[in-house]
């Protein structure tokens, strides 16, 4: 059964300034998202499916429907701060976005039914991990509990240098599953150091060797049961609560902990990259150049 990509494309940017996941990279106008779609499609993957807002819907289907056509099959889900949500359960009036990348996950329940690899719209990651994960999840089918994986980057080479970003820090055990992940949202470089903000008056210092998630994973379609149940619970328990996030790791780490799952870190020696900030942009534009001139990329990807 062919593998199926899953694009978290519903965020809106706001510290980057506007659309990120179609602002061009590559030569021929690509976005970072073009390149990954074209790494599924070289791995052999047989669908893409793309969240999305229903604010910039029509201008982001437009963009892939036409290059896509024929290459692979796409699907498109809505991710809305009501998406899911019990009609009876009221949102505070405060909370303006959807629930995090979990929420944006369940989203897209009803059209996936094989594995799959969940992956932000915004980073690049590599060829090696398309195939990599898939390879893994098919070996892993005979195990009693479900066996999910991720591939792992180091900190440092996933900083940026015009501003804080979140990661999740990653400890595992001499296995290489996971053990935990811990999501860190204020990472930032000062003087030359990495250090976590905690809260307004504390912070811990990170030796930027950690390994961390990038939002690549890779499930199985039983992996939305056990969200959807997450989910009830959280949005029951926080739909009053404005600044409240549904991450990935919120689900990952309690089913490691009830040994409901096991979850494999896996290494890849492709270098990560994104645009978090709009002074990132440069610096990706170079990269995917680099990759051009090493043969990894043809100059116009869909020519």
């Amino acid at each position: 059964m062919k593998p199926t990509l899953l694009i978290l494309a519903a965020g809106i940017g706001s510290r980057y300034g506007g659309l990120k996941q179609v602002d061009p990279i590559g030569p021929g106008g690509e976005a970072i998202i073009d390149y990954s779609i074209y790494d599924a499609i070289r791995a052999g993957y047989g669908k893409v499916v793309f969240v999305i807002r229903e604010s910039f819907a029509a201008s982001f289907i437009e963009a892939f429907d036409s290059k896509l056509k024929g290459r692979i099959e796409t699907d498109y889900v809505y991710q809305e701060l009501d998406s899911l949500v019990p009609k009876e359960i009221s949102i505070h009036p405060d909370r303006k976005k959807p629930w995090g990348t979990g929420h944006a996950i369940l989203v897209a329940k009803d059209v996936i039914h094989e594995p799959f690899v969940v992956i932000n719209a915004d980073d690049y990651y590599g060829p090696a991990g398309y195939s990599l994960i898939p390879a893994y999840l098919e070996k892993a089918s005979v195990f009693n509990i479900p066996h999910y994986c991720m591939v792992g980057y180091g900190l440092r080479n996933s900083l940026s240098e015009h501003g804080f970003v979140s990661r999740g820090i990653c400890e595992a055990d001499k296995d290489g599953f996971l053990k935990t992940v811990i999501e860190r949202t204020h990472i930032e470089i000062t003087d030359g150091k990495i250090f976590s903000q905690l809260d307004e008056n504390n912070r811990i210092g990170l030796t930027g060797n950690e390994v961390v998630s990038m939002n690549i994973w890779g499930f199985t379609p039983d992996y939305f049961s056990f969200l959807e149940r997450y989910f009830n619970t959280f949005i029951t328990k926080n739909a009053g609560n404005p600044k409240a996030e549904f991450y990935i790791p919120y689900v990952v780490n309690d089913l490691i902990q009830d040994k409901k799952i096991r979850l494999k870190i896996l290494e890849s020696n492709d270098r990560w990259f994104g645009v978090t900030y709009k002074e990132d942009k440069a610096t990706a534009v170079q990269k995917i150049r680099d990759l051009i001139l090493k043969g990894i990329y043809p100059e116009k990807l869909w020519n």
